[in-house]
């Protein structure tokens, strides 16, 4: 495949990483060529997919001759190449250091937190581990703390940021976390369901999530 046809996207819309990608592409104006990847059937360990992706993780996004897993990796790169303009991801370098300072936030605390509270009861019939709760909490205190600095979590417009840590809190959403306990983060949330490209995607894929982990439970335990 050649640049200038349609990227392929390998994801599940239960996967708040992949419906991120989704959601920045709908922002930039790139469709992209959906490719459902079953990883109950294993279909991310095909000698195939693992060409691509040694990772062997979603998403994958294949645009010619480059593939990208990483998530927040694969919106910059969709900003970048497909974005008409800037306001998704600013050409300002400190306030492209801002977004990237939130980018790493999601990356390394908010969605870590997230995936050691949740997964193991979504995906394992784990009773809830209180320690856990806490530390995802600490986090979205956090995020409710720098939304009480700005409209947006890095500043005054909506970024890929904001559009990165809109997928994991509508997982946490979904899961019936209390998000209105966190004023900032409650007035934001409100926020981008009203304006972010493909909110409703994003929260109807949110909904999967749990419908896949009661599906896992049922074949696997």
């Amino acid at each position: 495949m050649g640049f200038g046809e349609m990227p392929d996207l390998y994801y599940l819309p239960g996967s708040s990483p992949c419906r991120a990608v989704l959601m920045v592409a709908e922002a930039v104006g790139v469709q992209l060529n959906l490719k459902l990847l079953d990883l109950m059937a294993g279909e991310h360990r095909t000698p195939e997919f693992t060409r691509l992706n040694p990772q062997r993780s979603i998403p994958t996004l294949v645009d010619g001759g480059t593939v990208l897993c990483e998530s927040r990796a694969i919106l910059l790169y969709l900003c970048d190449r497909y974005a008409r303009e800037d306001i998704r991801y600013p050409k300002d370098v400190l306030h492209r250091a801002a977004v990237h300072q939130r980018l790493f936030f999601d990356a390394c605390v908010l969605y870590p937190r997230f995936t050691e509270y949740y997964h193991p009861q979504v995906f394992g019939g784990a009773p809830a581990d209180e320690g856990k709760r806490r530390a995802f909490e600490r986090a979205v205190t956090l995020l409710d703390t720098f939304l009480g600095e700005c409209e947006f979590v890095a500043g005054p417009t909506m970024t890929v940021a904001d559009i990165s840590i809109f997928a994991t809190m509508a997982t946490a959403c979904a899961l019936r976390f209390p998000v209105a306990s966190y004023p900032n983060v409650a007035r934001w949330y409100d926020q981008m369901l009203a304006t972010c490209p493909a909110a409703k995607q994003n929260v109807d894929g949110a909904a999967v999530f749990w419908f896949f982990g009661i599906l896992f439970l049922i074949i696997y335990l």
